[in-house]
């Protein structure tokens, strides 16, 4: 993973990140995230939702995560998250991609993909979403910005893990 890295753009610093009530979430930031949480409708009910993320390299990069408590809303609260990546992006169908991340609960909901679409202003985005669970745990990984180093999506993805 250090060659990964290394390879990516000087402007990226990258660190891992383990947040607070993640389900033992680790990812690795290219700058260092800040968090904040707030109540979400989510698979029908209101729930705390925790956001960490930061900018750079021309790119939003953030994880979201919250409880659902209930095995049941698992998966309708995985496609809910992926339908909100696409419509914010008023983006046509998603790109599914491969890959899984390590320790997840196995949900046909979950999964990676991509999306090109427009902001709000009108100007180009691309962006990737990984949506999987741990659990009663639902998280989504995002990456987004008008054009996205491969590299550095390679690093921030892979390097997704739940430990075990």
């Amino acid at each position: 993973m250090a060659g990964a890295v290394a390879a990516c753009s000087p402007a990226l610093d990258w660190r891992e990140v383990h947040p607070d009530g993640s389900a033992g979430l680790g990812a690795l930031f290219p700058c260092k995230p800040t968090s904040h949480a707030r109540m979400l409708k989510l698979a029908g009910a209101e729930t705390r939702t925790t956001l960490v993320a930061c900018s750079s390299g021309g790119a939003t990069w953030a994880v979201a995560f919250a409880d659902v408590q209930d095995p049941a809303r698992v998966g309708p609260a995985l496609l809910e998250l992926r339908q909100a990546a696409v419509a914010n992006l008023s983006a046509a169908t998603p790109q599914a991609l491969t890959g899984t991340v390590p320790g997840a609960t196995p949900n046909d909901a979950a999964g990676r993909f991509a999306v090109e679409g427009r902001y709000p202003d009108g100007r180009s985005a691309q962006m990737q979403v990984s949506v999987f669970a741990r659990g009663t745990i639902v998280i989504q990984a995002t990456a987004l910005g008008e054009r996205l180093q491969p590299q550095a999506l390679e690093t921030f993805f892979s390097a997704l893990r739940l430990a075990s």
